[in-house]
């Protein structure tokens, strides 16, 4: 497998009602095109050897020894191909008859599941025809369509050889819709991906229903969640089937059908991804092990061959912090302006805080701290007038974002000062001896701290608190300086990546109809901290550190899953992220990420309290704990070998 992904298809091939020999034949040509198009599992609908609406004809013998000879005959065809197949069919034993999926493997009949919940209401009778496995009942092993052995019950797990983060366990149709399905004991005993093979009618409303109910047990379960249903050659007298077909990963859907169509749907889902946040999610490892369903598991193994990941077509989000989609963007954006301002809010209320100060660049940070500022206040009911916006202009100042400083103060309502800090800098300068035409890294440290010094001052004159400007970003990288900009009393933007941050403005701009706003946008970012050339901006912080995209993809992967470098320059490479940067780029820029995450931790391990709004966040109290002087030695020789 290539990096955890492992590409799945699910089909709904065309079929004969009781006609083993033309359903095997049909199966058989699909398994052998998903294959060829890359697919390593394989899941065809319930029963599908024989059709499910076979009625009454399940009790001719003549039908279940032609769906087992098919069965053989499935096996033998598709022995060849590098890809585990579900089947359904009828299995016959002497106190009744079970509806099985069969789990087979380049010419090996891996495991026989049998259905536990058989639906007898309504349009379904199978109670009629077919006998529950019980979840009492062990796991037997039976001779069955020439093969000695073969595991057959529900309690069965095959785990790959070489990667047991891919475990595979299977459910048929209506286990699904008990309160208790059998997938979530499989996936307690180990289970990353549950197959279901289905044969569930189309009525008004059903559909959705059904997307809900796969996507909930998909996450809940963090599992991969494989589900074939019947397609419309199973639509027979009272009943319509429409081949709805979905492939879910951890609550998100990655391919579905659309409906009375017969078209495969094929999904890369990432098994390396479920397993990484099983561990970080530390409620599922206890109810694992206080369950200890793994006691009464088979464990059946096999060795998949899933490819180097040449036919990898998953789709990549180059901007995981921010919704492609318009509408949920927009969506997401009102939600995050809401959590940002109503934790403000409650700091607020709870220090009985009547005034705050913010240092207003004319850049995007303290721009969005600004807008969330007035909203906090505006919600607390104290008058925007109380906010002091204190723009200190300096060598690097340019005209353009002391303007638009000066014309946002304005526009919202707020009060601004102004103080300049020069003459300040150049007699704090004398006072360390630095030479003011040395522009290193106290020349600009030296500014950064002296506008903290005085928004905490004017803060304490007025009875106010600072609020933070720094974003997620710039703590992920330290591009802050330490008891500079690094310091507030609150930090509004503390869990907002830069790359969401332009967004939100964005989003302030179209809703309040601001060309100063959008002005603001249109600025490149820059600490403004040396001289401008020729009036303008000098120091432009994505030419010194990295595209803030690329460095927010490198945070999410990191962060969210814990993969590895080479992982996260795959799905780099693999995403709209590889049009804008080659990839000897891209990795320049991971190699400074993890140089700059590493040796900047220090700043983060005392940062500023601010709001959680999203799941990564670099709080030491909230969410990241880790070492300020801890190696990155093992990650750097993992992208030196890249």
């Amino acid at each position: 497998m290539a990096y955890g992904f492992v590409k799945t298809a699910c089909v709904s091939p065309r079929l004969k009602v009781a006609d083993c020999v033309y359903n095997a034949e049909q199966i058989v040509q699909a398994a052998e095109l998903a294959s060829k198009n890359g697919a390593s599992i394989i899941v065809f609908p319930e029963l599908s050897i024989t059709a499910y609406t076979c009625g009454d004809l399940f009790f001719q013998q003549t039908l279940l020894t032609s769906a087992q000879e098919q069965l053989a005959f499935i096996i033998k065809k598709t022995s060849s191909l590098e890809s585990l197949v579900f089947v359904g069919l009828p299995v016959a034993r002497t106190e009744g008859i079970y509806n099985c999926a069969a789990a087979i493997f380049k010419g090996r009949l891996l495991a026989l599941y049998a259905k536990s919940y058989l639906p007898n209401y309504g349009e379904f009778y199978e109670r009629r025809h077919f006998t529950p496995f019980q979840q009492n009942m062990e796991t037997r092993f039976i001779s069955f369509a020439g093969f000695e052995d073969v595991p057959f019950g529900t309690d069965i797990l095959l785990q790959d050889e070489d990667d047991p983060c891919l475990t595979v366990a299977c459910e048929i149709c209506e286990d699904l819709w008990v309160p208790v399905p059998p997938s979530s004991r499989h996936v307690l005993a180990g289970a990353t991906v549950i197959a279901n093979l289905s044969a569930g009618n189309e009525i008004i409303g059903k559909a959705e229903y059904r997307r809900s109910l796969v996507k909930s047990q998909a996450a809940r379960s963090i599992c991969a969640y494989l589900y074939a249903n019947a397609g419309m050659d199973e639509s027979t007298q009272d009943m319509v089937f429409a081949g709805h077909n979905l492939i879910v990963e951890n609550g998100t859907l990655l391919a579905e059908s659309n409906l009375f169509t017969s078209e495969p749907i094929y999904a890369d889902i990432d098994v390396e991804r479920m397993c990484q946040e099983r561990r970080r999610t530390t409620s599922y490892g206890f109810s694992a092990c206080n369950n200890n369903f793994d006691l009464d598991y088979t464990t059946v193994y096999f060795r998949l061959n899933a490819g180097k990941g040449d036919d990898f077509s998953r789709y990549i989000d180059p901007h995981p912090f921010v919704p492609h989609d318009q509408e949920k963007r927009t969506q997401r954006c009102l939600e995050v302006i809401t959590l940002q301002y109503q934790g403000l809010a409650k700091r607020l209320r709870h220090i009985n805080c009547q005034s705050a100060v913010i240092g207003l660049s004319g850049g995007l940070d303290s721009t969005l701290a600004l807008l969330i500022t007035c909203r906090a206040f505006d919600s607390v009911g104290i008058s925007r007038d109380k906010i002091t916006a204190i723009t200190m202009p300096c060598f690097g100042t340019t005209g353009r974002t002391y303007n638009n400083a000066c014309a946002l103060a304005r526009e919202c309502g707020v009060t601004l000062k102004e103080i300049p800090i020069a003459d300040s800098v150049r007699q704090h300068f004398k006072d360390i001896g630095q030479d003011e035409a040395v522009h290193d890294v106290t020349y600009e440290n030296c500014q950064a701290r002296e506008r903290t010094q005085i928004l905490m001052d004017y803060a304490n004159k007025t009875n106010g608190m600072v609020i933070g400007t720094g974003d997620l970003s710039e703590l992920a990288l330290g591009w802050c300086t330490y008891n500079g900009d690094h310091m507030s009393m609150y930090g509004v933007n503390s869990s907002i990546p830069k790359t969401l941050v332009r967004y939100l403005v964005q989003w302030f701009a179209d809703d309040k109809d601001s060309d100063v706003l959008r002005d603001i946008l249109d600025t490149p970012v820059s600490p403004e901290l040396l001289p401008p050339t020729d009036g303008k901006i000098s120091q432009v912080t994505e030419d010194l550190v990295g595209p803030y995209e690329l460095h927010d993809f490198f945070l999410y992967y990191l962060l969210r899953f814990g993969f590895p470098p080479s992982k996260i320059l795959f799905l780099a490479k693999h995403s709209d992220l590889a049009k804008s940067y080659s990839d000897d780029v891209m990795l320049k820029w991971l190699k400074t990420f993890y140089r700059r995450f590493f040796s900047q931790q220090f700043k983060r391990s005392c940062m500023p309290d601010g709001a959680k709004v999203g799941t990564i966040n670099l709080s030491p109290r909230g969410d990241w704990r880790m070492p300020s002087d801890a190696m990155v030695s093992v990650w750097m020789q993992e992208l030196e070998s890249l």
